[in-house]
């Protein structure tokens, strides 16, 4: 009994006696326990000029986004106007999603029918906006024109994404043939 009582007693001081409250555990690495807090592109000490690392690298890309490989100038544009296809089908969906999207982003400008008669021409903030049926565009030409804009008329490709910018295309392509009639 006294034996088994030593034993007890041994082993519950031996438990006990390493235990501090305030230091429960060792910690090998105890930046992967309590990791520090960084914002993006904040300063730090880490690198020479403060967000070195913290930069993506020249030349990624990021992951979903496709790149569009006609600049923004006028070669782009003609470039474009040539061999650009679109990557989805022609169908009454695209082209009603299309309508749509126009009826926001375009028609206030270039009119409900492409006639350049949109509401800020008949008040005459912007004059000389072009009719449809008087320019020679392709899919591949509104595409590049959505994306990076034309003399007055500012780039979309921050309202619209690359299908929608399709979607569009295909519209105005329709309201091209309907005013040819």
């Amino acid at each position: 009994m006294r034996n088994s009582l030593f034993i007890i007693l041994s082993v519950s001081l031996m438990l006990t006696s390493c235990f501090d409250p305030s230091k429960p555990n060792f910690q090998y690495f105890p930046d992967m326990y309590e990791s520090l807090a960084y914002e993006t592109y904040a300063e730090s000490d880490g690198f020479s000029n403060g967000v070195e690392a913290q930069i993506p690298v020249e030349g990624t890309i990021p992951r979903g986004w496709d790149p569009y490989d006609y600049p923004d100038s006028n070669e782009g544009y003609e470039m474009a106007k040539a061999n650009l296809l679109s990557p989805i089908e022609i169908s009454d969906y695209n082209v009603s999603e299309g309508k749509e999207l126009y009826e926001i982003y375009c028609s206030v400008c270039h009119g409900d029918k492409g006639d350049g008669m949109g509401i800020l021409a008949q008040r005459e903030k912007f004059l000389g906006i072009p009719a449809y049926i008087d320019r020679e565009i392709t899919p591949g030409s509104i595409y590049h024109i959505l994306m990076y804009g034309i003399n007055a008329m500012g780039s979309h490709a921050g309202q619209v994404n690359e299908e929608e910018r399709w979607q569009i295309a295909q519209y105005v392509m329709k309201l091209r043939e309907e005013s040819k009639k």
